[in-house]
């Protein structure tokens, strides 16, 4: 295993961030619609993140149409496949690290991989590479980085799971994570996929280590959103394997990333639980709709574009329900119309935001008919932010 140093940096950080977790387990005691809701959100920015960090042509908003069974036409079904397959990976860290006999092994490893190459025989998934590969830099092709030779790939991953397997607290489940992620960066044991799966290893880490709250657990969308600093932080390792490097930086930005989600996930989770109480109240009480309206509300409160399909996998309806359901929003004046038959699509109106002001009491001021712009959408959800902020921080 690579050689850290627990850096007073470090430590403080650490510190911080076992203060969230707690405060949020007293926090966050959540309707169960609103639970699986945050984690379908959180599982598409997660999944967006990473695939696009590995250069395939996603956005976030088209991972969460993939995932409802609404695949945009603009991507292509194989690129829609690897969005399928990365939640497939993640799906099985979480049943398999909640099974009683759960031993890390190599197998598992190779077994995430597999899923996130989304079970492609083309692309090797879950077999080890067969050749020397190598890191270069897209812009120059210089090489960056040689990682270990082959025949070594094998054992290291044993080694590796090995470490993994022993029940112990030190180091902190943050820091075990970070060398997980690192030393399976280093390996580079695939022809592809090498950072997706080291990304999920180090989530299962923290799954194991107890950490159950997605907010904690995945680093996912921070690393896509700081893609410079993710990539600077494996300079450490060298221009080669070498298996004393000194890997400090890496688990000091590995460690420090994780605080900085949190608090920001944390305060934005806050925020959301806040606007889904209401809108949920606005469709039940003021509509005298079922709740499930709520989830069309939620997407059409962010400025998406909902589709009667994307509707029904979110709410988990068929097409006759999604329909009515869509038309009732229509009719409120909280969501408009765009296209028609198979076409039509329905956004969010400046009436929308209106009512979430008014049923929050917040002192936002909305005005024109006109689709909500940006901007408003913001001012509103900075003023739901801040009243969570006391709770949060």
């Amino acid at each position: 295993m690579f050689r850290y140093t627990l850096t007073p940096t470090i430590a403080a950080d650490l510190a911080r961030f076992d203060d969230l977790a707690k405060r949020f387990d007293v926090l966050a005691i959540l309707p169960r619609t609103w639970s699986g809701h945050v984690r379908q959100e959180l599982e598409a920015e997660a999944i967006g993140a990473s695939v696009a960090l590995e250069g395939v042509p996603v956005t976030v908003a088209d991972v969460r149409r993939i995932l409802a069974g609404d695949r945009p036409a603009r991507v292509s079904e194989a690129n829609a496949s690897l969005v399928e397959g990365y939640r497939d990976a993640m799906r099985l860290v979480l049943r398999r690290a909640d099974g009683p006999h759960f031993t890390w092994t190599a197998e598992i490893l190779r077994s995430i991989h597999e899923r996130v190459m989304a079970q492609s025989w083309a692309a090797r998934a879950g077999l080890l590479r067969e050749r020397q590969n190598r890191l270069q830099d897209g812009r120059t092709g210089a090489q960056i980085y040689l990682p270990p030779p082959t025949g070594d790939v094998p054992h290291l991953l044993d080694d590796l799971a090995a470490w993994l397997a022993q029940a112990s607290s030190d180091p902190p489940v943050l820091v075990r994570a970070a060398l997980a992620h690192v030393t399976i960066a280093a390996i580079h044991p695939f022809a592809d996929g090498n950072g997706r799966t080291a990304r999920i290893v180090a989530s299962l880490v923290m799954y194991r280590g107890g950490l159950r709250h997605p907010q904690f657990t995945s680093l996912e969308e921070w690393w896509g959103g700081h893609s410079d600093e993710y990539y600077e932080a494996f300079a450490c390792l060298g221009p080669q394997w070498d298996e004393t490097a000194d890997v400090t930086p890496f688990v000091a930005a590995h460690v420090s990333a994780q605080k900085r989600q949190a608090e920001a996930l944390s305060l934005r989770h806050g925020a959301e639980q806040i606007l889904w109480t209401v809108l949920e109240d606005i469709a039940v009480h003021d509509l005298g709709a079922k709740p499930r309206v709520t989830n069309a509300l939620w997407e059409a409160f962010f400025g998406r574009e909902v589709t009667n399909r994307y509707y029904r996998g979110l709410a988990d309806v068929p097409q006759v329900t999604a329909s009515q359901d869509l038309k009732q929003l229509q009719t409120s004046g909280l969501l408009a119309a765009e296209g028609g038959g198979r076409s039509r699509s329905y956004r969010g109106t400046v009436a929308l935001m209106r009512r979430v002001v008014e049923a929050a009491g917040l002192e936002v001021v909305v005005r024109g008919a006109a689709a909500p712009d940006e901007a408003l959408r913001a001012d509103v959800f900075a003023a739901l932010a801040a009243r969570a902020r006391g709770a949060i921080c």
